[in-house]
């Protein structure tokens, strides 16, 4: 949508006849028509002025996305969407959007959850991280050297533990669980932490064009001992080696430890992420 066509303080359109023309959009009615299971048009004279998607996650959460150039076309596309789905419905939006916030917010979302978002140095030198050694018995495997079958153990060890912790709801929204009889699909993101011969730690990196950080995991039995911030340290170095300057990592406002893991190595808060829902 076009945030400059938003007016948060306009009266709320959303039961508005549908087959009426819109405000702004010419003489011709504006419907909106789901043509599948997850997608939805908004038609004017023929012609897609707008459309919505909904997708199912893993964990059951089911989101949604508009877009579309005016707000009375978000509007009639939202209110579809809402009339067609069950509820809850989560919807993600920029916190500095605060056009597309709003859109939401008229259409009965309320947010739940802020994920901030952070630039992190690679530079040994600017993180401080140059000097950090793993603890007594732990050693690091770099990306592409973990086995797949002890990997995909700790990867399910770690997606149970989020289950029966904080919940797929807490975590940031790149870390996703698996489908079902799934664990790893590309054990050549990993680095790995072993205690001993035992996998314990993770840290995957997505290859996008600034690196993202998609999760960083020690088992239980083996947290309060530096192996988060060791694995932090090899694979930032390995990126710096590369040639690159930074990387990314999204990180749940309510999550202290990581919070203070990032900002302790120089990172730059570059954004935040809202989750917003409709009961």
């Amino acid at each position: 949508m076009n945030p400059e066509h938003v007016n948060p303080a306009r009266p709320n359109p959303l039961h508005a006849d549908p087959a009426r023309p819109l405000p702004g959009t010419g003489d011709r009615a504006v419907v909106v028509t789901r043509i599948s299971d997850t997608q939805w048009h908004a038609v004017q004279d023929d012609r897609v002025v707008g459309s919505g998607d909904a997708s199912r996650r893993p964990d059951g959460r089911l989101f949604v996305s508009v877009d579309a150039w005016h707000d009375e076309v978000f509007d009639r596309v939202a209110a579809a969407m809402s009339a067609d789905l069950p509820e809850p419905l989560h919807t993600l939006t920029d916190e500095a959007d605060r056009d597309t916030t709003a859109a939401w917010q008229r259409a009965g979302f309320t947010t739940v959850r802020r994920e901030r978002g952070y630039l992190l140095p690679t530079d040994p030198q600017a993180t401080g991280l140059g000097a950090v050694r793993p603890p007594a018995g732990v050693t690091v495997l770099p990306a592409g050297q973990a086995q797949e079958g002890p990997l995909s153990a700790l990867d399910r060890i770690v997606h149970a533990e989020v289950e029966a912790g904080p919940g797929w709801p807490a975590m940031p929204a790149q870390v996703l669980p698996c489908p079902a009889g799934t664990t790893v699909v590309d054990p050549a993101r990993y680095a790995v932490a072993l205690q001993d011969g035992e996998y314990v730690g993770l840290l995957r990196v997505a290859p996008l064009r600034r690196p993202r950080i998609g999760m960083l995991a020690v088992r239980a039995d083996h947290r309060r001992r530096g192996i988060a911030r060791v694995l932090l340290a090899h694979a930032l170095e390995s990126m710096h080696r590369a040639g690159t300057a930074s990387a990314w990592a999204d990180v749940a406002e309510s999550n202290t430890a990581a919070t203070a893991l990032v900002e302790g190595i120089g990172a730059r808060r570059a954004g935040a992420t809202l989750e917003l829902v409709r009961h």
